[in-house]
């Protein structure tokens, strides 16, 4: 025969659905789109690694770098930062310029420049 356990609620789970309606409304309202919110999910997930974050830091202190140069700061081969811009490139956080053989790579914009330095900031907080 099987004993019953009574169950103990989860102090984590609100007993009541819904407690101030109106910032409820407001949140609903101010909550952006699935694609931008799908958009910002990959754009996070492209800076979490440390790698990529290396690479754009290397980017973030100075105006623009050669692949050669990139691999050079960040300890690595050329072919293996060679892949990490062509992500990043096509997530718009890197752009380039070739000069002739050479590619030579920056931040897309403000927007890279800002996430980096909140993020870095952030983390040394």
């Amino acid at each position: 025969m099987a004993v019953s356990t009574p169950t103990v609620p989860d102090p984590a789970v609100c007993e009541v659905k819904v407690v101030h309606a109106e910032a409820v409304a407001r949140a609903r309202q101010g909550m952006p789109a699935p694609g931008a919110i799908a958009g910002a999910s990959e754009l996070l997930k492209a800076v979490a690694d440390p790698t990529r974050m290396r690479i754009l830091s290397a980017l973030w202190s100075v105006e623009e770098l050669c692949v050669c140069d990139i691999a050079a700061v960040v300890g690595m081969s050329e072919s293996a930062v060679s892949h990490q811009l062509r992500f990043l490139r096509s997530i718009n956080l890197v752009t380039f310029r070739k000069e002739g053989r050479q590619a030579f790579y920056r931040l897309a914009d403000a927007h890279v420049t800002s996430i980096l330095r909140c993020a870095l900031e952030h983390a040394a907080e």
